[in-house]
């Protein structure tokens, strides 16, 4: 049987602070160890073919949280975008840039243009300091991003936090028990297998 590629898959990469409090880090320090999970998922999934992927930096919600861990996703999605920017991949960053959560290390990145059919690289979306709100209060900002074929969380919850509703609509949606900085190979592999068995059939 041909494999079927999802030409789009939306990463949720949770569980960085229930993580670092299980090895005896302060919350705000497992932001760190999931940068380098992403950059391998990256490769990973350019070397099955995959065109484009979408991940879930942090949302405006988030930002209530306390200080220190703002500062410290804040700062792991900045280093995230400068270790994409050094791939082969093609960045589009996409949040509320109006608010002060918003990274300015960052705007380079946003409304760039997307990358011609056939280019060869990889499309990653970066959602950083978005809300569904934001997003569809103005004109779904995000309309640019096709649609996700393969929604795909770490962490063990079965929710989707507002990761982009327009797109996600008729998304499968698979999870990972596994905390985000614990990611292996295995975890996505296992995803795409899954994916196959699905009944893809967009309502009809």
């Amino acid at each position: 049987m041909t494999q079927r590629i999802p030409k789009h898959i939306g990463i949720i990469p949770d569980g960085n602070r229930r993580w670092a409090k299980g090895n005896g880090f302060q919350k705000q320090d497992g932001y760190a160890y999931g940068l380098d999970p992403g950059l391998q998922l990256l490769r990973l999934a350019q070397k099955c073919g995959v065109p484009e992927l979408t991940y879930y930096g942090f949302t405006m919600d988030n930002c209530k949280r306390p200080k220190e861990q703002v500062r410290a996703f804040s700062s792991a999605c900045v280093q995230a975008a400068e270790m994409i920017a050094h791939e082969d991949a093609k960045l589009h960053v996409i949040g509320n840039t109006e608010s002060a959560c918003f990274p300015s290390q960052l705007l380079p990145y946003v409304n760039t243009e997307r990358q011609p059919a056939g280019d060869g690289r990889t499309t990653v979306n970066f959602l950083v300091n978005y809300g569904w709100e934001w997003d569809m209060k103005n004109g779904w900002a995000s309309r640019d991003i096709p649609r996700i074929d393969l929604v795909i969380r770490w962490g063990g919850m079965r929710r989707l936090s507002g990761f982009l509703p327009l797109q996600t609509v008729y998304s499968d949606f698979y999870i990972v028990e596994d905390l985000w900085p614990d990611f292996q190979e295995k975890q996505f592999l296992d995803a795409l297998q899954w994916y196959q068995k699905q009944d893809i059939t967009l309502g009809g």
